[in-house]
């Protein structure tokens, strides 16, 4: 087949809502996905090694917060949606989204193992009119160097006989306002022809796509929003170590500052950082820099700000409860919230988990409570979550360290013997008895 009539085809099945598409990945990024396609009317296949996602998704059993079971039962009654662990079905796929992990070792250099495994699964089935999306945040060059070669050894070739694109996820879990289906999706392929099918895929179901001249473009896009947040965090957070020794209250002088209508954009201050995103992507981009000669000092920098909050945090826990003449060998500590964010159930890279490993360190006594968070792992041992009211009463200090909405605060405030409060949570109460980030 020629270019042209290979793309045409898969154009037109795009675009007549005919192509079977197909995601890698069902988790955070890839079950939203599945289902926005599967809701604009064309027959998904989520594929993931995991059984026990697989089992759920077929059974309309949503893991996730953002998309509840109501969505899922009826386009898997209606044959739209299915899950499987059986990467075959490739063979009979248009499109395949990668939506996997790509986390850092310990060594702050990406582990590309699962985008890796994805690919050589894809190579393993790979088909003529086949269009492949990588979503998974990677450093620039990830497409065109890691993956595009391990397809190209089937012997197709890309931008005439398949297509490759790549098209960074942007989801911000418990965010009710922006979701899959309204958050602009960027769309960069190896050739203009990828790029093309791949805006055409996404504009089916999404309100805004955004196409770029490249793969590089869109890998690069991700990076710059992550790392934006990443040192604007980290510079917030060495101000609020600064207005801590000189005895101001920095959350007055954000709500201050962000009164001046230009050249001002507010972020605050927190425990640390968490989830699979802003602590971890930015640093793809210094390892790539320094492979071209290049050191990130401020992504380094902030990184090394915002991993130290978790150590000021517990300083602040320590020498409050030496204020109130306690140690914190022995003194009860109450966490909180052991999500990295609020109102969502996700703990990954949370900083309450360091804060808790800290502060039992230190000789306390350490209990959780979070509405969506049941257990944590904190080093192999595994800490159930405990009655909020009982907890707040029973601890020598609370810290909030993770400010989920619904969260009874006036309660909090009554029977606290002593708060910590990293969030400013407890803004409207005034009390001698809280102590402020």
């Amino acid at each position: 087949m020629t270019q042209s009539s290979t793309a045409s085809q898969l154009h037109a099945k795009i675009s007549q809502k005919r192509a079977r598409l197909g995601v890698i990945g069902l988790g955070y990024v890839g079950l939203p996905l599945a289902v926005e396609f599967a809701k604009a009317g064309f027959d998904v296949t989520g594929i993931d090694l995991s059984q026990e996602k697989v089992d759920l998704f077929n059974l309309g059993q949503s893991y996730i917060k953002d998309v509840p079971d109501g969505e899922m039962s009826p386009l898997i009654r209606a044959g739209k949606l299915r899950a499987t662990t059986d990467f075959s079905v490739i063979r009979d796929l248009d499109t395949v989204d990668i939506c996997v992990p790509t986390p850092l070792r310990k060594t702050k250099d990406p582990d590309m193992s699962y985008v890796v495994a994805a690919t050589e699964s894809i190579a393993a089935h790979l088909h003529p009119g086949l269009l492949i999306m990588l979503g998974s945040t990677t450093y620039p060059g990830t497409t065109n160097e890691l993956v595009l070669p391990k397809l190209e050894t089937s012997g197709l070739h890309v931008g005439k006989d398949f297509f490759l694109c790549f098209s960074p996820e942007r989801v911000d879990p418990g965010n009710a306002k922006y979701q899959t289906h309204n958050i602009p999706k960027v769309v960069g392929g190896i050739t203009p022809a990828c790029t093309q099918l791949g805006a055409l895929l996404y504009s089916q179901t999404l309100e805004t796509v955004v196409p770029v001249s490249s793969t590089r473009v869109a890998e690069m896009v991700k990076l710059l929003e992550n790392t934006f947040r990443l040192i604007n965090i980290g510079l917030v957070n060495e101000l609020a170590v600064m207005c801590d020794r000189m005895k101001i209250d920095v959350w007055e002088v954000i709500d201050a500052a962000a009164t001046k209508p230009f050249g001002f954009m507010p972020f605050y201050p927190g425990p640390g950082l968490g989830g699979h995103c802003i602590p971890i992507d930015p640093f793809y981009l210094s390892w790539k820099s320094k492979e071209a000669g290049i050191e990130a000092r401020f992504i380094e920098l902030a990184g090394h700000v915002n991993g130290r909050m978790p150590e000021f945090v517990a300083e602040k826990i320590q020498n409050a409860l030496n204020l109130d003449s306690k140690a914190v060998r022995g003194s009860h500590v109450h966490i909180l919230g052991a999500a990295y964010k609020r109102n969502i159930e996700d703990v990954r890279e949370s900083p309450a988990l360091d804060i808790m490993v800290i502060l039992q360190r230190l000789g306390a006594k350490v209990t959780f409570s979070d509405p969506f968070v049941k257990q944590v792992n904190l080093n192999g041992q595994i800490i159930s979550a405990s009655d909020m009211l009982s907890s707040v009463r029973a601890a020598d200090c609370v810290a909030i360290i993770t400010d989920h909405d619904g969260v009874d605060y006036q309660a909090v405030v009554d029977n606290s013997k002593l708060i910590v409060d990293t969030r400013n949570a407890l803004k409207k109460f005034r009390s001698d008895r809280i102590v402020r980030l």
